[in-house]
């Protein structure tokens, strides 16, 4: 463990900025559970510029079984005020701009980190810990409730949802078929034929080479801007530290091999083009952006098909999450397995009242900003 790494004080949490890589690393290669979003790679480029999402401190469990210090656990942390603007003593997952914000355990010493991370949350004052889209159904939150079994309390879940993941041990033909269709899969044949004559051939490219990913991020970048994420602002390139950061951790992860970059492309001219995060068995889907001009062949779906049918013929990948809103009405009929996700708070004592505080707290303002949404949309429409 090096001076960078530890806590100047017992009780005071990191910054994230301050966590030697290497240890990182080898605990992402160990985690008991994959999530690409945590990798250093990416947390620490988005810690560094990502508009709302620098500054991260971080939980850390560390153990000496080995006769050597090494991490086995780590989760990057904001307080509640950062994250709800509201006073109350917790601790809340830093969002890593992917939804998914599942710690990093240590496969072997999963309930050791666990308890590490809870106890260090409450040596720096915290009463509960919230995991902000946490995966409710994987090992790690299997090894989170054995803790709290074990320390007479329970996780609490704020909010959950199903979202769309691919079984990538399937045959994707198979799947494809079983999903939208045999009728649909003919009409979007028909499309991408039409797309052909009129444009010239269309080929499914992946950039996995360092020398490769910089020009198709460009090209990601450029297509994402040009839809309506750029009409609305929220495209990647637009905000000069989303840009810096995306293309930090691109690159980063790329040397690392976890993160592709695909594109479909008629002819000479890109139609649409996704970026894709690898950690050991699952894939991340994490954005899309298509040219809208080509918006009657179905430029998204397309390039989903080809990755699909790429993502099932890897190995190496057991499962794709989709990391996409509940129902998304692109994804949802392609990807026809679900993955749970949702908010959850820990207790970080038990019979805590204060947790029970929290907690209503947490739901009232939830439903709170439920209606706001529901008001926007009515507006929208």
């Amino acid at each position: 463990m090096t001076a960078a790494s530890r806590p100047s004080r017992p009780h005071a949490l990191a910054p994230l900025a301050a966590i030697a890589i290497e240890p990182w690393r080898a605990l992402a290669d160990r985690a008991i559970e994959p999530n690409g979003y945590y990798l250093p790679e990416w947390e620490l480029a988005v810690n560094a510029s990502a508009a709302g999402r620098t500054d991260a401190a971080v939980l850390q469990a560390w153990s000496d079984s080995a006769g050597t210090p090494h991490l086995i656990g780590l989760l990057p942390a904001i307080s509640a005020w950062r994250a709800y603007r509201m006073p109350l003593p917790v601790l809340v997952s830093a969002h890593p701009y992917g939804t998914l914000t599942t710690p990093l355990l240590d496969r072997d010493l999963a309930h050791d980190a666990v308890r590490g991370l809870m106890d260090q949350a409450r040596l720096a004052g915290a009463r509960a810990l919230v995991l902000r889209d946490m995966s409710l159904d994987g090992l790690a939150m299997r090894a989170i409730d054995a803790v709290l079994a074990e320390r007479g309390t329970a996780a609490r879940v704020l909010q959950s949802h199903a979202r769309a993941s691919l079984d990538a041990t399937r045959d994707a033909d198979e799947l494809l078929r079983g999903g939208i269709g045999a009728k649909k899969l003919k009409e979007l044949r028909r499309q991408r034929h039409r797309l052909a004559e009129q444009y010239g051939a269309v080929a499914f490219d992946v950039a996995r080479a360092p020398g490769d990913v910089g020009a198709a991020l460009e090209v990601f970048l450029t297509l994402e801007a040009s839809g309506w994420k750029g009409q609305r602002g929220t495209a990647l390139a637009q905000d000069a530290g989303d840009a810096a950061f995306i293309r930090r951790a691109a690159v980063a992860l790329v040397e690392r091999g976890a993160c592709e970059i695909v594109t479909l492309r008629a002819g000479t001219t890109p139609v649409a083009a996704a970026i894709l995060l690898r950690h050991l068995d699952r894939a991340f889907y994490f954005k899309l952006g298509i040219d809208e001009r080509f918006a009657k062949f179905s430029p998204g779906v397309q390039l989903t098909l080809d990755l699909t049918r790429h993502l099932c013929a890897d190995p190496t990948i057991v499962s794709a999450d989709s990391t996409a809103t509940a129902g998304h009405p692109m994804i949802d009929p392609i990807w026809r397995e679900r993955l749970a996700i949702g908010d959850v708070l820990i207790p970080l004592r038990s019979d805590d009242p204060m947790a029970g505080m929290i907690f209503t707290a947490l739901k009232l303002r939830q439903s709170a900003m439920d209606g706001l949404r529901s008001v926007v949309r009515k507006i929208r429409s």
